[in-house]
């Protein structure tokens, strides 16, 4: 069901627990107190009239309803919308899942909206629950810590990520042909992941800005003081994963250029010793065509050939064809052929 709970709360207390919307307004007009509903997937209509009631901006209605947005915080008059990106470490696939929340925070309601199975809400409503000094805070305790919640949740994230990072190193050097791949949809996670913590900074300073003008109580300021503290240091984590893995993808580089390089001195060497080996050949062939040539000619019975009859017309001929192979071994000795 869109609507996950809707209850009423006075006091830190929970007091009542309706099942529609129109129960839930109809008790905060009577009885006072703060509403805080909280609706999974809603459908237009539902938000519509979540929104007449409370009187929330219709650019923010719009975002909610469409959802994939940025994290950011908007302030419309009394009333805040935060949109965060929570994210959960999938050990089965070794991937990151990136969730979507959207909070409206107002004098005496908290509105909030997940667009994904993470994080898990109800967890956030019974730990406030079971603390009723800081429940009687209002809204604004119900945004600290559905906040706290998303970014403890970051903590895992690091963790795999870093475990991930960590078999990237020790894979560059085996000359797995997968880690390319691999190195990339690290490096894409952890674009997404600074992408879900970065604004967070932002979303804190501007909530800061806001503490003396909305009177927000000194320990809720010191917890949320807490959380930013956190989340610097996750922002810094996510900036390390960036950088690691730019390295990891340029040294990933160098040492396919130089495995080519090496393949290519290989053939390069071999090519050479080919050439070698075929100059060989070629002058040891042009060395025995010429005697073989004169003895063919010789050998072919005509039956006129003076120096047939000559006293040194055979050993002219055996002298000519030492004399032909003597200086082609010269030539090609002499240009490193053989």
């Amino acid at each position: 069901m869109p609507i996950v709970d809707s209850a009423i709360y006075r006091r830190g207390v929970r007091e009542s627990h309706h099942v529609t919307l129109d129960q839930t307004f109809e008790d905060l007009h009577e009885h006072g107190g703060f509403a805080w509903i909280g609706l999974y997937r809603p459908t237009e209509a539902e938000l519509t009239a979540v929104a007449e009631e409370f009187e929330l901006h219709h650019l923010a209605i719009a975002n909610a309803t469409t959802g994939h947005q940025r994290p950011k915080l908007q302030r419309f008059d009394e009333t805040l919308f935060v949109v965060l990106r929570p994210a959960r470490y999938l050990e089965e696939t070794e991937q990151v899942e990136f969730g979507e929340v959207h909070l409206f925070i107002g004098p005496n309601f908290a509105i909030t909206i997940r667009h994904a199975e993470s994080p898990d809400l109800a967890q956030v409503r019974r730990r406030l629950e079971a603390d009723p000094e800081l429940l009687a805070l209002g809204p604004q305790a119900v945004l600290y810590a559905v906040l706290d919640e998303v970014v403890d949740g970051y903590n895992p994230v690091v963790d795999g990520m870093e475990d991930d990072i960590d078999e990237i190193e020790d894979e560059l050097f085996s000359g797995d042909p997968d880690v390319a791949r691999r190195i990339y949809e690290l490096a894409r996670e952890a674009m997404g992941f600074q992408r879900a913590t970065h604004p967070l900074v932002r979303i804190f300073r501007s909530l800061e800005a806001g503490y003396d003008k909305y009177q927000v109580d000194i320990e809720l300021r010191r917890d949320m003081r807490d959380v930013l503290d956190h989340v610097l240091r996750i922002v810094e984590r996510a900036d390390t994963f960036r950088a690691l893995l730019e390295n990891a993808l340029t040294v990933h580089s160098t040492l396919v250029t130089q495995a080519q390089n090496e393949e290519m001195r290989q053939l390069s060497h071999a090519s050479i010793e080919q050439g070698d080996q075929v100059k060989k050949i070629s002058s040891w062939a042009a060395i025995l065509f010429t005697p073989g040539l004169v003895a063919g000619i010789y050998g072919m019975n005509f039956t006129h050939m003076p120096e047939l009859s000559w006293i040194l017309g055979y050993p002219m001929a055996m002298g000519m064809m030492l004399l032909s192979a003597g200086l082609l071994y010269l030539v090609f000795k002499r240009h490193n052929w053989l």
